[in-house]
């Protein structure tokens, strides 16, 4: 069963993908609200090292994505994480995309225009949809936040790491220590 916000998501996104520049932006619905960033080097960098990390824990059949829509909780909140790690039974609903109940793992790389969209409203939907954990690798301060232990719409804790350092997420979900020194600094 399809509701009214899903309707909505999907007219914005069929709409958004029929703008030829769109194809190159990363989009997402946030809110209600349209946000297109462009894909940036150093974004890119970051994202491939999760993506590795999660790939060499979980292996290549694990069902990883980067920048695949999938509706969270809230308003019209149509998000597109730069990785996301769904669990080992995940299975799409009947509208043909994975369901956020099956989300264990969101990691979001900071871009300027979308930092207090991460730390803000998709930190609170991601923690109201109780994700495990949310990671935000933020380039421009040069440092990894891990949310986790979502409560009552917000994570009840955060540890926070300069780039460079290891991150201990062997308590998570994940269960592997991340290596930072490669992520670049804006």
């Amino acid at each position: 069963m399809v509701n009214a916000n899903t309707r909505r998501l999907d007219t914005w996104f069929e709409q958004l993908e029929r703008v030829p520049l769109a194809e190159k932006f990363r989009v997402e619905v946030v809110g209600g609200n349209v946000h297109m960033t462009p894909q940036r080097a150093i974004n890119w960098q970051i994202i491939s090292e999760i993506l590795r990390a999660v790939e060499d824990r979980f292996g290549r059949d694990a069902t990883i994505f980067s920048n695949v829509r999938i509706d969270f909780p809230g308003l019209e909140n149509g998000f597109c994480p730069d990785v996301a790690l769904l669990s080992a039974t995940a299975e799409k609903a009947d509208d043909d995309r994975w369901r956020h109940q099956d989300v264990e793992f969101v990691a979001e790389v900071i871009s300027q225009g979308t930092a207090a969209i991460d730390y803000g409203p998709k930190r609170l939907a991601f923690a109201a949809a109780e994700v495990p954990l949310y990671l935000i690798a933020d380039p421009y301060r040069g440092r990894c936040h891990a949310f986790t232990h979502p409560k009552d719409g917000d994570y009840t804790t955060e540890t926070k790491v300069a780039f460079g350092q290891e991150l201990d997420l062997t308590g998570t979900v994940l269960g592997l220590t991340l290596r930072t020194d490669a992520f670049p600094r804006d």
